[in-house]
């Protein structure tokens, strides 16, 4: 099992709180609809910090 760091959990839980809210948008600038794509947003910005994330599969 992949490890992430708490740096990482803490933005991709700040990304879906977003999505709930509805303020998240993608690059394009259209609304998420999805925690799949939350999650998607809030990895990529944790490692661009320098958190802990796996690289992909």
């Amino acid at each position: 099992m992949a490890k992430y760091s708490k740096k990482a959990g803490e933005k991709v839980e700040k990304a879906i709180h977003e999505e709930k809210e509805g303020s998240l948008k993608t690059g394009t600038g259209k609304k998420v609809t999805s925690k799949k794509q939350a999650v998607a947003i809030g990895l990529p910005e944790a490692k661009k910090e320098g958190a802990k994330v796996p690289k992909k599969k």
